[in-house]
């Protein structure tokens, strides 16, 4: 009768609203960080918990202790590194923003049609010798350089891209940012690569291209203002002096259709 009564205590509206509340918040949380390098951060400190674990069950104690100080250092520096998402969580409550139904797909026939159209614009802007700077996000949310930019939310076309970097218009300067199918940002400021390695050579626009996937898995593909060359930068390396043909081939094979993820909310204020 006891264990009945406890039972009955625990699923009471209120606690039930209770745990409906902290579950929700929790998840529109993970929602948030999905959009940015957190998740990989995540991963990191989800990776070292576990093996603090498992040194404690098979008694390994000095790894176990050293582990232990590393979780440490780790707590203390989560709200430094995580300083832009947790700002952008408060900026999206204060706009009446945390509930919002958000999706995300890409079929195979998607892929090719937004390869088609990079590549199209990359061969045109390299016979014009019009600089151009386009990231495509991946896994690694890059939500951070968006918004230094200015939101297009376009679909992906030649001509949009094209028009983007035509010289001494408003948007030509700095980066593009692609989400999918979706151009989302223009004009985005991206991080230089500090590689002291680098070609003297390359440029400003060849260094941000290296700096974002550098932190990022993100694919950049840039045309060389000077020179009309056409590479793509990955993994912090550059390969260059693509043509039609092998570009679209790399693009084809680094982008991978992506899954539909339908959420319940859709609330705005």
């Amino acid at each position: 009768m006891f264990d009945q009564f406890f039972f009955l205590r625990i699923l009471n509206p209120i606690n039930l609203l209770d745990i409906a509340i902290v579950a929700f918040v929790i998840y529109k949380l993970m929602m948030i960080l999905k959009g940015t390098r957190a998740v990989q951060l995540i991963k990191g400190l989800v990776v070292l918990l576990i093996a603090t674990i498992a040194s404690k069950i098979l008694g390994l104690k000095s790894i176990n202790w050293l582990l232990e100080q590393a979780q440490t250092v780790f707590f203390i520096a989560i709200p430094v590194v995580f300083q832009p998402e947790l700002r952008r969580a408060l900026e999206q409550l204060g706009r009446g923003k945390l509930f919002v139904r958000t999706e995300d797909y890409l079929a195979e026939e998607d892929v090719e049609k937004l390869v088609g159209e990079i590549v199209r614009a990359a061969k045109i802007m390299s016979a014009r010798k019009v600089g151009a700077l386009i990231v495509i996000e991946r896994q690694t949310g890059l939500a951070e350089f968006i918004e230094t930019g200015i939101k297009i939310e376009g679909l992906v076309t030649s001509e949009l891209l094209i028009n983007t970097f035509v010289p001494k218009t408003p948007l030509h300067d700095g980066a593009v940012i692609l989400r999918g199918n979706r151009l989302i940002a223009a004009s985005c400021f991206l991080p230089l690569s500090e590689n002291p390695n680098l070609s003297k050579e390359l440029g400003t626009r060849h260094r941000a291209a290296i700096g974002i996937t550098e932190i990022s898995d993100a694919l950049v593909v840039l045309v060389s203002e000077e020179t009309g060359v056409i590479s793509v930068a990955e993994d912090g390396r550059l390969t260059r002096y693509l043509d039609e043909t092998t570009l679209k081939e790399l693009l084809l094979n680094k982008i991978t259709p992506q899954q539909k993820i339908t959420h319940f909310w859709n609330w705005r204020s």
